[in-house]
């Protein structure tokens, strides 16, 4: 599998200093973790809360900023052999919805832009946890595995002060 990746970090934040290569290795591992095996591309969007609430209202009418959006391709099924990658879609991260989180949940900044890069991902990939309380623990579980293999620990278990 090979993966282009568009990155455009209209925001950035000097906590979290975002390589190309460790952004593409964690979606890489997300697609290989779900049996993904075809070329792939991906387009992330780091943004401030201005354009993540913008998005977040005209896309979900949820008037705040949110940690990740998720826009699957639209592509018909029948065009798809016709391209030489599958285009999963875009996301878009808010970075200071992220940050904030991740000292709230007493993370570090990459683990947990890690873990809200391989949630959007598997969003790209179908997954969903808002239709039930078995898809939200389905997606939870592979969450927890990828973020394993990339040396994190379970980002749902909460840290004692």
């Amino acid at each position: 599998m090979k993966l282009s990746l568009s990155l455009q970090q209209a925001f950035e934040a000097p906590s979290l200093v975002l390589k190309r290569a460790y952004v593409k290795k964690v979606v890489e591992t997300t697609l290989r973790h779900i049996a993904v095996d075809q070329d792939c591309e991906i387009g992330i969007a780091c943004v401030d809360t201005d354009e993540s609430q913008r998005l977040n209202l005209d896309y979900r009418q949820k008037d705040k900023p949110t940690n990740v959006l998720s826009f699957p391709s639209d592509i018909p099924e029948e065009i798809l052999p016709m391209l030489d990658a599958w285009p999963l879609g875009d996301l878009v991260i808010c970075i200071p919805v992220v940050l904030a989180e991740a000292t709230e949940q007493q993370k570090t900044a990459l683990e947990h832009f890690a873990h809200m890069l391989v949630h959007g991902v598997l969003h790209l990939m179908g997954y969903d946890h808002e239709t039930g309380e078995e898809d939200a623990e389905a997606m939870e579980a592979l969450e927890i595995d990828i973020l394993a293999k990339l040396g994190f620990e379970n980002p749902y278990l909460i840290k004692e002060s």
